[in-house]
């Protein structure tokens, strides 16, 4: 089994230029091991900041600061849009306009009671996954933004496959196959993965 740092045969990672790749603020990360371990720590902190007062989270400003918070001491370019295509996003143009009409449409679903708490919370963790903003860490900051949101909206955070399955890549199959399906507006397979 390999351990390279940047494994591109994975098709649900989102593959770094290689300018990205060079903003690795670590020296000693060689491994993808030592990588995932960095910015595990990194979200850790994050999670202790974001908790330690009310936030907004329907607030560009504030998903900027936070997802640089959660990978601002392994990447340079964390907290920034990205600028090149990916292969899972919209066009790198759009992310500022895709994401203030993500918020001003959560922010209707809550007004409104358009979708029960845990629907608005996981259809935005979708969404913000679709938009695909930041060059990598998508879905972890996309995960910590709906748990945040379920929680606001009075329900505890997701489990997102923790509880109901058994290793790291099971785990990661499911979601993946969750979003796709999502992604075909059938938005029940992902409700009930945040569950499971």
């Amino acid at each position: 089994m390999t351990d390279k740092l940047f494994n591109d045969d994975d098709d649900a990672n989102t593959p770094l230029t290689a300018e990205e790749r060079e903003q690795l603020i670590p020296s000693y990360i060689t491994m993808r091991h030592e990588l995932n371990e960095a910015e595990q720590i990194n979200i850790r902190q994050a999670l202790r900041w974001v908790m330690s007062r009310k936030r907004d989270i329907l607030d560009q400003d504030f998903m900027n600061q936070l997802h640089k918070r959660m990978f601002g001491d392994v990447w340079r370019w964390a907290g920034q849009y990205r600028t090149t295509p990916r292969n899972i996003g919209v066009d790198a143009y759009r992310i500022p306009m895709d994401l203030r009409q993500l918020i001003d449409d959560t922010r209707y679903w809550v007004e409104h009671g358009t979708y029960p708490p845990d629907e608005i919370a996981v259809r935005f963790s979708h969404r913000l996954v679709a938009i695909h903003p930041f060059p990598n860490g998508n879905g972890r900051f996309s995960r910590m933004v709906g748990d945040m949101l379920a929680v606001q909206l009075g329900c505890t955070p997701f489990t997102w496959g923790s509880v109901g399955l058994v290793n790291a890549s099971e785990t990661r199959a499911a979601y993946v196959a969750a979003l796709k399906i999502a992604d075909s507006h059938d938005i029940g397979p992902l409700l009930l993965f945040a569950r499971s």
